[in-house]
């Protein structure tokens, strides 16, 4: 049986897996499910239909799987699923996602979501991200692997951040991102790239400069967008790690930031 503090509220409807703990008054909702290993700490609220993997931890009164904060959202039974091995500290907010869009909102593996982060409807989370304290991402926001969000970042609706990206503290984003790339003000630009995140994840020098020569491209060379981005979609064939740039290309719908 899971471990349930007995001023806990689960939902008998709830599917909860045999060593899964629920702290004190902390509430788990009907159409919940919780895999192994995962935690929920004192005064959390896990609700809506929520899909949780295995060896989640949840600190004190964060609100997961609450219903979205849209005028249009009429008690639809949409969803918010979670992968396994995040960790969601205190006072964090994640919605499910509307029927204006595919009516979820989803977390990869491997996420750090700092105090009072707040993930709107139908964003998309990928793994290994870190978003620091207060960071506000609006709805439809896509954030690709390895992304880290300083410090109060707030993201505008349905921009999209590419992988291994970050932002500086209080940045205000309101384009897409490419990835590797730093944003950083109010609104954010351009700012370099994430050179010391690619060096801990195993990036070689040779990998590094070529990203560095891509982001020239972009932003230094004084090229059209169009005419930086075929460079790069050229080079990216004899250079893997400049495949991220070509993936991500034909998804910005807001355009970049510049």
């Amino acid at each position: 049986m899971a471990r349930i503090h007995p001023n806990a509220v689960v939902h008998p409807g709830a599917q909860l897996a045999d060593d899964v703990e629920i702290g004190p008054f902390s509430v788990v909702g009907e159409h919940v499910s919780i895999a192994a290993g995962s935690r929920v700490g004192p005064h959390c609220v896990i609700d809506g239909h929520t899909t949780i993997g295995r060896n989640n931890v949840f600190h004190g009164s964060a609100q997961i799987g609450c219903a979205p904060q849209d005028k249009k959202y009429q008690g639809e039974p949409t969803r918010l699923v979670m992968g396994d091995g995040n960790s969601v500290y205190h006072f964090v907010t994640i919605s499910t996602g509307t029927s204006q869009d595919e009516g979820l909102t989803s977390l990869g593996d491997d996420n750090w979501i700092m105090a009072y982060v707040h993930i709107a409807h139908d964003c998309r989370i990928g793994s290994h991200t870190i978003l620091a304290n207060n960071a506000t991402l609006a709805g439809h926001v896509h954030l690709g692997d390895w992304v880290f969000l300083g410090g109060f970042t707030t993201i505008h609706q349905f921009c999209k951040i590419g992988t291994h990206a970050m932002t500086a503290f209080t940045a205000a984003v309101t384009q897409d991102v490419p990835p590797y790339v730093t944003a950083a003000g109010n609104r954010a630009a351009p700012a370099g790239i994430n050179s010391e995140g690619l060096r801990r994840r195993g990036y070689t020098a040779e990998q590094i400069t070529e990203i560095k020569r891509a982001y020239k491209l972009l932003y230094r060379q004084g090229l059209s967008l169009e005419e930086a981005c075929a460079e790069i979609v050229a080079r990216a064939s004899a250079r893997p790690e400049l495949q991220a740039f070509v993936d991500f290309f034909p998804t910005a719908t807001r355009g970049l930031i510049r």
